[in-house]
This record gives structure tokens, sequence and C-alpha cells, in this order.
């Protein structure tokens, strides 16, 4: 009989698989030729006594490091989306379905894992799922094969050609950071932001394969593999990554997530800063209050602005959702309970692929937004969400990490760390409402409770970031 942890990526694969089918708004073809290797490749691939990969030692932490310049990081993206080719296009679109699915997977696995009454939340899909596929980069079977299942491409065909060509699928996680970001300055609209930092921590003795660290560049082109002491104090070693992280990049991050087990020897940190800017909003003079639950309130900063943007309200189920573009083709979708409803019973209503995929066609109405100015950050270890999901062996000591290093390896924590700031366009006024019906009034939306939000990319019909605001001024 199949290993439990077997069945259930088989499950979920076939959860997929039917999500695909029942799909109403894009129509599927088989994906994965697109990111599978191909013959030629397979070929050189199979081919007996190559020449081993070489390796090297980390440097120590205490290296003097250049610091992450991310107006550069941008133009990479940007660069990369003005040379993408037609496939390429096309190999993206098949990733960001894949990590759709996994994402909202993960977001539910994530609220089980926090309980009913976790606050802030924030995940990244796009950091996920690259996380993911960095250590299948880095796997021979079976941990290939599984991590394969559970980022949702069949792999039931042994042969070379019906596995993903890892780099196929870094390559297309770094288009869709491009299509993002690219956009943003088009037609006047303020430009984005979308920073990826990796961090490779080992201990000193251990070896890393050069192959596997230069390959994770298209998705994090800042891989920073540094050693330190792993095993005497944890608590320390975190804080020390933590303030390693924080002197390079110059990014504010108060999560300080505890130390893993003495005898881990790799953490796999990947840090994800979105910075967007809110077109024809600007900052309220005064802070005003918001509702954390019926009792308590706390005064924070907020924005408001005015236009026509795309608005529904189901008064069935007792929520609203705004649709509000962050540039040409991405959104800022935002969905507020109604009435008695609580935001636990609108999350698990709408944050789901086949609700969300269909949020491209809500009707336009001249609107009023007013919402707080958002400055967010959560971390969560993958290795807690794998457990939550019965896949606690995975990533655990037993996993084929061969072409990670040739030394014995023991992944300890695995950290997404999300930053996201949305903040008024500087010097931008409100705008009044534009195409408004005559006749018709202006809709007054006010986001001073807890809501959910999302980050959208039409191209490539990707979620970059799911998230709950519970209180805008603590982090998760």
């Amino acid at each position: 009989m199949a290993p439990a942890s077997m069945r259930l990526g088989v499950t979920i694969l076939g959860l997929l698989a039917w999500a695909c089918l029942a799909a109403s708004d894009r129509v599927y073809v088989h994906p994965f030729h697109l990111l599978s290797y191909s013959k030629s490749d397979c070929d050189k691939l199979e081919k007996p006594n190559g020449p081993q990969d070489p390796t090297f030692t980390p440097v120590p932490i205490q290296a003097k490091t250049s610091p992450v310049d991310e107006e550069a990081l941008r133009d990479q993206l940007v660069l990369a989306v003005e040379k993408l080719e037609d496939e390429g296009r096309a190999r993206a679109v098949r990733v960001g379905m894949l990590l759709d699915f996994l994402g909202f997977h993960m977001c539910k696995v994530l609220r089980e894992t926090r309980g009913p009454a976790s606050g802030t939340m924030l995940l990244s899909p796009t950091a996920l799922f690259g996380t993911l596929t960095s250590f299948y980069l880095g796997a021979s079977d079976p941990t290939a094969n599984r991590l394969q299942a559970f980022l949702g491409a069949p792999g039931q065909d042994p042969s070379c050609t019906s596995r993903l060509d890892g780099h196929k699928v870094l390559s297309a996680l770094q288009t869709l950071q491009g299509l993002l970001v690219s956009q943003g300055d088009v037609g006047g609209h303020p430009q984005l932001l979308l920073s990826t930092v990796v961090g490779l921590f080992t201990t000193p003795s251990m070896q890393l394969k050069q192959p596997f660290v230069q390959g994770l560049a298209p998705f994090a082109p800042v891989t920073l593999p540094r050693s330190l002491d792993l095993s005497t104090d944890p608590e320390l070693a975190a804080e020390k990554i933590n303030r390693f992280i924080k002197a390079v990049t110059g990014w504010k991050m108060n999560t300080l997530v505890a130390g893993g087990s003495p005898d881990n020897t790799l953490q796999f940190n990947t840090y994800v800063r979105f910075q967007g800017k809110m077109k024809g909003f600007s900052l309220l003079k005064e802070p005003q209050e918001f509702w954390v639950d019926n009792t308590t309130s706390v005064s924070v900063p907020m924005l408001s602005g005015a236009g026509t943007f795309q608005h529904w309200e189901d008064t069935k189920n007792n929520f609203s959702v705004t649709r509000v573009p962050l540039s040409s083709r991405a959104w800022l979708l935002l969905i507020q309970p109604q009435g008695d409803t609580d935001l636990a019973t609108v999350e698990a209503l709408t944050f789901q692929y086949d609700f969300l995929g269909k949020m491209k066609n809500l009707p336009l109405r001249a609107m009023r937004l007013t919402m707080p100015q958002l400055v967010l950050e959560d971390s969560y270890d993958l290795q807690d969400l794998l457990a939550q999901a019965k896949l606690s062996t995975l990533l655990g000591p037993k996993a084929n990490l061969g072409k990670i290093s040739n030394d014995h390896l023991r992944v300890g924590k695995v950290l997404n760390t999300v930053l996201f700031e949305l903040r008024a366009d500087e010097g931008e006024q409100p705008a009044e409402p534009s195409q408004q019906p005559e006749g018709s009034e202006v809709v007054e939306v006010n986001l001073n409770s807890p809501f959910l939000i999302a980050i959208f990319e039409q191209d490539a019909a990707a979620f970059h970031f799911l998230g709950r605001v519970a209180n805008p001024l603590s982090s998760a």
C-alpha cells in the first residue's frame, strides 16, 4: 500500500486536475510539455561518467556583503519580460495556474495551522512555489517525484521527459514576477517593486553545489549562501540571520522566528518584499479608527480615493468585493464582510481559485474608497505547513537532496517571510468618480474593520499575494 503522504499527494493532484476542468474562465490544455525536459536535455542528463558538480564552502555570515539594490532587481525583471518569447509567456501561464492552486491550498493549511483566532496573515504563492521548486531542483528520487506531485505536475511515467525541468519552472517564476512589475509605469501608473532574496544558511563545514545555487538566480537574483554555527545555540543563530538580512536589505523586519533543532545543517529562507502605490489616493490628515473587533479599535493612517472601480456586493453571503487597479495589468482585490458575517466565514467562501478567478467582470461603480495604509509582515515555516498537510517527511532527514550538497544534509526551518507595503501615491489628490452614470450615487466603501486582500496579475492570471488584515498596526 502506498504511504499516506504519497496518497495525499496523488489526492491533491486529482483535485487540481478536477479544478482545472471545472474552471470556466480559461480553457486549459495539457501544460506540462512546456515545463518538462526535452529529449535532447534527457540525452545529456543520462550520459554516464559526466563531470562531478563543483562545490564551494559558503563564506561566514560576518563577511562583507553588498547591499541589495531593489531598483536594479526591478530592472532585471522588466528586461526579462521585454525579451520574452511566446513559449516563455505560455510557460509562465502554466506555472501561474499551478501556483494559484497550490497557493490557495496552502493558504487554507496556514489558517488551520494557526487556528481560528489567528490575526493578520500574508502568503506569497510565488515565494511558496519558488521555495518548493528550489528543493525540487536539488532533489533526486524519491524526493523529486514526491515534490513534483505536490507542485501539481503528473509524474506517473518514470521517463525523463515526464519530469519537470526545475530550471524552466524557476525561469517562469521570474517571468511572473516581471509581468507584475513591468506594467507599473504604463499609462502614468506608479511603478511597483518586487524583490526576492534567498538566504542559504549552513553549518561551517558544509559544502554546497555550485550548479544548484546558480540555478536559483531566475527566481531569487539575490541568493546569499552563508555559514554560521546552527547547533550550539539555535536562538542565537536565528538572531544572527535576522541581523544579517536586515543589514543587507535595509528592510525593517520585526518577526524573529525561533531557531531550529541543533542537528540541522541547512536553513532555507525566502524573503519577498512588495511595494505598491495607490494611484489617485492620498493619506488622510488624521488617523482614523479601525475596529479590530466589536469592542476594540486602534488609530491607523488611512488612505482615501475616489474613482470608478469594479465593485460587487454578495447580499446572500454578506460580503463585498472591490477591485482597484495598481497598474495596467495588476489588481488589488479587497474583500470585506458585511453585517454580522465574520471574516473566517468570508475567507472560507472566497479564498479559493474558482471564486477569485472569476472576479474579472465585476460591475463598475462610482466610489469613494477609504482603507488603511498597509505596512504588513508575516513569516511562516514551510515545514510546519507540510506537517499540517501530512507531509512532514517531504523535506525531512531522509529526503534525497544530493544535488544541493554531497555532505549529509539535514534541512531545518524553511522560512517564507513576506513584507507588504501599500501606500498613497505621494502628491496625488483623490480624483472624483469618472464615467458616473447619470443619477447614480457614489458608493462609500470604508475598510475600517478586518478584511481580505489579494494581488492579481492579469496576463498570467497569477495571484502573487493572499492575505488577511486583522489589525493594520500588527505583524502576523
